[in-house]
């Protein structure tokens, strides 16, 4: 996948967030597995079971790639979990999800629609072209080949027109659904072209 679609992408992961006592969030957990050149380091929520010397978790809440970090906070019961795992202690995660999913569909809704033609066309290109690289794959890989000279070109002139428009970065990261940082580069990926 090109990199600046990637990182335009991977603008808004919804994770599980972890809160300590103090409400300050905790940086990677480090794995002592021996000696050698790599640390295997984890963010994820179950690693924050207070086990081994790492952090514990006092909440959890939803957070997000993009900065974003949930208002609800859920508190974990030391008192029921005891010294067990977290990933094996069956915690509900459905409150920190549910308020990710909240946040994925504001951005969503933030985000400039496809006209209906337009994702018609789309889903149909896309249909034919796997179609093509089943039955055809020389079809197929000429098609995309004539395609990125459309995208190029195309995506030069809208680049150009939001780059010397009277948008903001913002407005631009919103209608994206992305960040101001992977808008700017998905933008200006095209002036470069």
């Amino acid at each position: 996948m090109d990199a600046v679609l990637k990182e335009l992408g991977s603008a808004h992961e919804g994770t599980i967030g972890v809160l300590l006592a103090d409400g300050s969030e905790p940086g990677p957990v480090y794995f002592d597995v021996g000696s050698g050149p790599d640390i295997p380091s984890s963010t994820a929520w179950h690693a924050y079971d207070g086990r081994r010397g790492r952090p514990r978790a006092a909440a959890l809440r939803g957070a997000c790639s993009c900065g974003w970090r949930g208002m609800a906070t859920y508190t974990l019961d030391w008192t029921r979990l005891k010294d067990r795992p977290l990933w094996e202690a069956g915690i509900d995660l459905s409150g920190p999800l549910a308020d990710i999913g909240a946040h994925l569909s504001v951005v969503r809704d933030k985000a400039v629609p496809l006209p209906a033609p337009l994702t018609a066309v789309l889903t149909d290109l896309a249909a034919q072209l796997s179609q093509a690289a089943v039955q055809s794959p020389l079809v197929a890989l000429k098609a995309l080949a004539d395609l990125r000279h459309v995208i190029a070109g195309v995506g030069q002139d809208a680049a150009r027109a939001v780059a010397f428009g009277q948008l903001s970065w913002e407005e631009v990261a919103a209608a994206l659904g992305t960040t101001e940082k992977a808008a700017r580069q998905y933008v200006t990926s095209y002036l470069r072209s």
